[in-house]
């Protein structure tokens, strides 16, 4: 079986006091005139888009029917300690009104074995998710 492409985001990134991005479909240009808070800022703000359309996913895959739709509060850490040098972490705060704890729990739960950032940051950066 061949993977099938869904979709290819392409920008183009310029660093320095006059930095920005682009991406070649228009739907983002901004300026980025310092690389940090804006790369964990738009990491948080990618990350959690696909988290939110895994949980979706997950409620669709198991038959349950989201009265409201999901919404999480993301947070991008960027740290530097000892051996490791720089790294991130990262904690997710779920919510699903109009569903128990315990199923947005199982829900958030199952979107990290979704979404494909979850699935490419898995071991590498220390994710927090907690439920409300």
């Amino acid at each position: 079986m061949t993977d099938k492409i869904l979709f290819t985001g392409k920008t183009h990134t310029v660093a320095g006091r006059n930095g920005a991005s682009k991406s070649r479909d228009g739907s983002l240009d901004i300026k980025l005139p310092e690389p940090h808070p804006a790369a964990e800022n738009h990491f948080a703000t990618a990350w959690s888009a696909c988290y939110l359309g895994a949980i979706e996913l997950a409620a669709t895959q198991r038959k349950i029917k989201l009265a409201n739709p999901p919404e999480v509060d993301a947070e991008i850490n960027l740290l530097h300690g000892g051996p490791k040098g720089f790294f991130l972490k990262a904690r997710f705060d779920v919510s699903i009104p109009g569903l128990d704890q315990e199923m947005v729990r199982s829900l958030a739960d199952a979107a990290h074995g979704i979404c494909p950032y979850s699935k490419a940051t898995h071991g590498n950066i220390d994710v927090e998710t907690h439920v409300a």
